[in-house]
């Protein structure tokens, strides 16, 4: 009789708790949309409906990195092999909006959207997630560029284990339906500092580093950014104006611009999107 009466009691628990548990978050239908972020808490892939990026025609002074990036992901997406690629430089030159560019432009060439390439981007602090996010889309008929922006590992961070494996070496490696992108301002993914202090300190110097720096050898693409030249600076300026039909004059376009050039301290194409959004806001107009 108690012990009817002890689950009872423990059966009432129970229903009470999942009465008071949040309802799950379901996951998204990795078929359905065009790009997605990988969320590591629950190990779910959250639509995103409109996606932020520039269209491929204006990203102007890398034209050897958009072509060269734009072939991978071009070969990558009719199932042929491709190679995982580091884009690596200047902040603001270009490194992210190239790879959702690219991506879009892919995808539209095949059918899309959705077409058959997933984006799926994930945070650099979710990075020790990154088998569980691979386990997930392993399986899918759709292909996937998964994205990483702004990636570097610091002091005893071992998180770069985790993408190393995944990357090449591991016993499952990266799977056939997936290649990875990431960006960062930094070539060997680590600080200079940090290169330099463990050879120092290190009983064999010349394998000090070896196992972290190494990993930027698992990307079989390095493109490069750096800031752009003034003439580069006012082609990237000029083309926005036309695209969105602001009406300025290229002249009084160039005066402004050199103005708020000089007021940031550097030349890139992320300067050149906030200027033109400063003189879109001053006209009135929308940028669409």
């Amino acid at each position: 009789m108690m012990d009817q009466d002890l689950k009872a009691t423990l059966s009432r628990i129970v229903e009470a708790l999942d009465r008071l548990a949040p309802p799950g978050v379901p996951g998204a239908d990795i078929g359905a949309a065009e790009a997605y972020v990988w969320h590591a808490t629950g190990h779910r892939l959250e639509a995103v409906p409109r996606v932020n990026r520039v269209n491929i025609d204006l990203l102007m002074g890398v034209d050897r990195q958009k072509e060269t990036l734009l072939e991978n992901t071009r070969r990558f997406a009719k199932g042929l092999p491709a190679n995982n690629a580091l884009l690596w430089g200047s902040r603001g030159a270009g490194k992210s909006s190239i790879v959702k560019a690219v991506h879009a432009h892919v995808n539209r060439e095949l059918g899309g959207p959705p077409g058959p390439l997933a984006l799926v981007e994930i945070h650099r602090e979710d990075i020790p997630s990154l088998p569980a996010l691979l386990s997930k889309i392993r399986g899918s008929t759709r292909r996937f560029l998964v994205f990483c922006d702004d990636l570097s590992f610091d002091g005893q961070d071992a998180a770069y284990k985790s993408l190393k494996a995944v990357l090449e070496g591991g016993i499952e490696g990266r799977p056939e339906n997936v290649v990875f992108y990431a960006t960062s301002n930094r070539r060997h993914l680590m600080p200079r500092d940090m290169i330099e202090n463990e050879r120092s300190t290190a009983i064999n110097p010349s394998e000090a580093v070896e196992e972290k720096v190494s990993l930027s050898d698992r990307f079989g693409l390095w493109l490069g950014f750096h800031n752009a030249d003034q003439d580069t600076f006012f082609a990237m300026i000029e083309g926005y104006a036309a695209y969105y039909e602001l009406g300025v004059p290229a002249e009084t376009l160039r005066k402004q611009a050199i103005e708020w050039s000089v007021t940031r301290g550097s030349r890139s194409g992320r300067v050149a999107w906030q200027f033109i959004q400063e003189v879109a806001g001053q006209l009135g107009k929308k940028l669409e």
